[in-house]
């Protein structure tokens, strides 16, 4: 299994206890649709290593889960900030309207007076907003995820309707200005 046919599902962040546990993040809408997880590709030294539940206790803001074959806290430490992934056919399907941000990688940004962008190249979630990054006149472009902004996402033609605001291109393509005095 490689990382391309996986989608990120958080990351370890220590033991919990002397026994093997481990306390997870899980950077999804849902933790508690993760509670029958049977196993779990962990990234180490970039390679995906399946690694079995043996249990898991998923509560409003923790996630506990016991690993088979790591049975101390040294053990458990070895994976501490390991990345987390599942194959994405794992993934609960969504809405028509609705999409996940890894899908939107490769989609064509086409803006409704400027015309074709470029190609979303990653999307970054902050808490106070998302972010497409795309590819344009070989410089990265971000651009917020604002209804908006963004009008209308097509999964089957993978484009990306956006109405961006004046200046937004202008802020990335400007040469810069000798400020020398």
């Amino acid at each position: 299994m490689t990382k391309d046919e996986c989608y990120e599902v958080g990351k370890v962040v220590k033991p919990h206890g002397l026994k093997g546990e481990i306390q997870l993040l899980l950077d999804v809408d849902y933790p508690e649709d993760y509670e029958d997880m049977e196993s779990v590709f962990v990234e180490i030294k970039g390679e995906l290593v399946p690694y079995f539940v043996e249990q898991i206790k998923i509560t409003t803001n923790m996630v506990i889960v016991k690993f088979e074959g790591i049975g101390n806290v040294e053990a458990a430490l070895k994976l501490k900030n390991a990345k987390l992934y599942l194959p994405e056919d794992q993934l609960p399907e969504t809405e028509e309207d609705s999409y996940y941000f890894h899908e939107l990688i490769g989609f064509e940004v086409k803006d409704h007076q400027q015309g074709i962008l470029g190609k979303v190249i990653n999307v970054f979630s902050f808490p106070a907003q998302s972010l497409l990054a795309i590819a344009y006149k070989g410089k990265e472009v971000l651009i917020p995820m604002a209804d908006q902004i963004m009008k209308k996402v097509d999964k089957e033609k993978k484009t990306i309707a956006v109405e961006l605001p004046e200046g937004l291109l202008e802020i990335y393509t400007e040469e810069e200005k000798d400020t020398a005095l």
